[in-house]
């Protein structure tokens, strides 16, 4: 938006708002995507794939993770995982992995992953299926409270 149309909003432009409905914009999202890139051919397909939609601001390749990260004001962020596909020949997902951080128990068997970045395991906070041991149960979230130093007298139930 620039200050002609918001001028037009405050109606001194009347001619500019010639259009009764006002489109608007959609939010500037980021989608990641992983896409198995080889060599510097690869990523020029895919970068060449994804910097003519129409929205997209920005795109950051890391090659060495296989990790394509697309920024901009995108109305369907599957729009550009299909777009990608089609045009590169290439099999793309989601972004999979999460930051150790983000991961509540990271070394659960069906969270770590030997072919994640390093720094990175499986994403099992939005795919639980993936690693059932990964979430607490709620009985182990009801011994972490009664047992936590923020409620003390919690401990004097149990006994």
């Amino acid at each position: 938006m620039g200050i002609l149309d918001a001028l037009s909003e405050t109606g001194w432009f009347p001619t500019l708002r010639r259009h009764r409905y006002i489109k608007k914009r959609p939010q500037l999202q980021t989608v990641k995507m992983k896409v198995r890139m080889d060599c510097e051919g690869c990523e020029r397909r895919v970068r060449n794939a994804v910097r003519h939609l129409k929205g997209v601001t920005a795109v950051e390749l890391l090659p060495k993770q296989n990790k394509v990260t697309v920024t901009g004001y995108i109305a369907d962020p599957g729009k550009v995982m299909r777009r990608v596909a089609r045009k590169t020949g290439k099999r793309v997902e989601e972004w999979p992995y999460a930051p150790y951080d983000a991961v509540p128990h990271p070394y659960v068997p069906g969270a770590y992953d030997k072919k994640a970045p390093p720094g990175y395991v499986r994403n099992v906070v939005a795919d639980p299926d993936a690693a059932p041991g990964a979430l607490a149960s709620p009985t182990e979230v009801g011994y972490t409270e009664a047992f936590s130093d923020d409620n003390p007298n919690a401990a004097c139930i149990v006994m």
